[in-house]
């Protein structure tokens, strides 16, 4: 069986020995994080987005992937709900970004589709079996999140769309949450046995994960939601103004 990308689940005394210096990862976040803030004119967003991203590959959280899934959980929350946004940030006003505000609606179905059949234990357990399908599983989320964020939060996009795709994500991963929360078994074999070093069970560590995604993950949708709203009842509406 081939080891899972992140390596063996850690026990807890050697994980903050557990970095991934992989050299193609290093390169492709140096040259990749590097072209993108030179092209966005050293964006801050686009450098913490890329920062942000370097920390959940690189560091040990994700060697302590591997043992729990709530900790697989968070990592695709952050990278989601905050890598994410951040990078849409430092493109929204791009050609790219005017296009998807028209497509918001196939990108929130797509990033949904995507959310939960990675989250699917047949496709989850193949990801930690094979590094090809685990980056599959990371570029594809990152990707429709980036694309749905772009949607989201284009300078021309409607606030009432925006704020329908924010609730529609918080609705779409709450019940996703709720399923993994209240599954009456262990239903992710990579952490069988693996869990027990970390104090949780593995009914435990899931209960978790789904707790995870279900409260903390809605937090940031429903951030950009108040903003988003605050903005908008801050700015005068013109009398010709139609309100969208």
């Amino acid at each position: 069986m081939i080891e899972p990308y992140c390596g063996s689940a850690p026990l807890p005394a050697d994980l903050f020995v557990r970095w991934n210096f992989d050299p193609a990862l290093l390169v492709g976040l140096a040259v990749g994080g590097g072209v993108w803030v030179a092209r966005r004119g050293a964006c801050w967003a686009a450098a913490l987005g890329w920062a942000i991203l370097a920390v959940l590959f690189v560091s040990p959280l994700c060697a302590l992937t591997s043992a729990l899934f709530s900790v697989r959980v968070g990592h695709h929350v952050v990278m989601v709900a905050v890598a994410a946004p951040l990078l849409a940030l430092s493109l929204r006003r791009t050609a790219t970004a005017s296009a998807l505000t028209r497509a918001g609606s196939a990108m929130f179905m797509v990033h949904t589709v995507l959310l939960w059949l990675w989250h699917a234990p047949a496709p989850y357990a193949a990801a930690l079996a094979d590094p090809a399908v685990f980056w599959a599983m990371e570029l594809s989320l990152l990707g429709s999140a980036v694309a749905l964020w772009l949607a989201v939060l284009a300078p021309a996009g409607a606030i009432g769309r925006s704020l329908a795709l924010l609730l529609g994500s918080v609705v779409q991963m709450g019940m996703l949450g709720a399923v993994i929360t209240f599954a009456r078994a262990p239903l992710y074999d990579a952490h069988l046995g693996v869990t027990t070093a970390w104090g949780l069970s593995a009914l435990q560590d899931q209960q978790l994960a789904g707790l995870v995604m279900w409260v903390p993950g809605a937090l940031p949708y429903l951030a950009v939601a108040l903003v988003l709203l605050g903005r908008r009842l801050d700015r005068p509406i013109a009398a010709n103004e139609p309100v969208r």
